[in-house]
């Protein structure tokens, strides 16, 4: 009967182990977004991660009736990759990411990890042409 037993508990710890790989290691997709940069930050209770935005161009529908633009929201791993991203905010990239299943909170909050850019290119120009002019001070009446 302990033999028995103990061949349940090495296929349980097995199982576990497999599925905890697959759940938050095995890279189930990789691609490159572009977009706008928003922001990146360094963030967390317990574990500090790096967070970012990146803003797509387009909008989309998710419901009927709402028109929201794309927003994919990523973590980075790497800190020297993330100090040159905080460096780009606004700027137009093209970013290197993996997907896993879940997110690992030593890891980042999401499952999307951004581990390189691909590209890094100004902001684009209005497509109105209308750039900001200087900032006038408004007269006050005890001015006058």
């Amino acid at each position: 009967m302990k033999k028995y037993w103990g061949i349940i508990t090495v296929l349980v710890a097995v199982g576990l182990a497999v599925f905890f790989y697959f759940r938050f290691y095995f890279v189930f997709g990789e691609g490159v977004k572009s977009g706008e940069l928003n922001y990146v930050v360094y963030k967390g209770l317990v574990f500090k991660t790096y967070e970012g935005k990146l803003i797509q161009t387009g909008i989309r529908s998710k419901s009927a009736g709402s028109i929201q633009s794309y927003e994919f929201e990523f973590s980075v791993e790497d800190e020297a990759l993330a100090r040159e991203l905080m460096l780009q905010g606004g700027k137009t990239l093209e970013l290197h990411y993996r997907e896993y299943f879940g997110a690992l909170p030593w890891r980042g909050f999401t499952k999307f990890i951004v581990d390189s850019i691909v590209t890094a290119r100004p902001a684009p120009v209005d497509p109105l042409g209308i750039q900001p002019g200087p900032v006038e001070e408004p007269v006050l009446p005890a001015q006058l």
